[in-house]
């Protein structure tokens, strides 16, 4: 077991090859506008998750009025998320034993005036879940699970595009 002075030499001796390698913290998202407009659908769990991840970063206003879209300097425009489950196999009996669970986003963003600075672009995730019919309850609080975490993945690559989106207010 290392003392504590030996501990503390080390981290000290690793720290110059953890920078030397681009090693860094994840910081805050930058963004090139100051506020935005969600042009969402009012029950989208996905939307909701956005402006509140937008809010946090404390550089950017969400603007949630659309007679205020115009004051806005983007808007970002979707017609929702939609949330697919399929069947990907069953047994000779007919069972479900498996399903896919798809999450697809499509969004694009543009000026006030209707200049675009994102062309439309669509984000999808999927990932296959088994499932039992004696465990049908905690499976569906399972896919809800599933659900709630690719729309923090989708959530969070709508961020990281948003952040090296180009744009000058005019």
């Amino acid at each position: 077991m290392p003392t504590p002075r030996r501990a503390l030499l080390l981290a000290l001796a690793a720290a110059p090859v953890l920078a030397g390698c681009g090693f860094a913290l994840r910081q805050a998202h930058q963004f090139a506008f100051r506020s935005i407009h969600l042009a969402l659908p009012a029950n989208s769990a996905l939307g909701t998750e956005l402006r509140r991840q937008l809010e946090g970063t404390g550089g950017v206003q969400v603007i949630q009025d659309a007679a205020r879209a115009s004051q806005a300097d983007v808007v970002l425009e979707s017609a929702g998320e939609q949330r697919v489950r399929t069947v990907v196999s069953s047994t000779a009996t007919g069972e479900v034993r498996e399903f896919q669970l798809r999450l697809r986003f499509s969004f694009r963003v543009r000026t006030p005036a209707g200049r675009e600075l994102l062309p439309e672009a669509e984000i999808q995730r999927q990932i296959d879940q088994s499932y039992a019919e004696s465990a049908a309850l905690s499976k569906e609080a399972e896919a809800l699970m599933l659900y709630q975490n690719m729309q923090s993945d989708i959530v969070q690559q709508v961020m990281r595009r948003l952040a090296t989106m180009k744009w000058a207010p005019p």
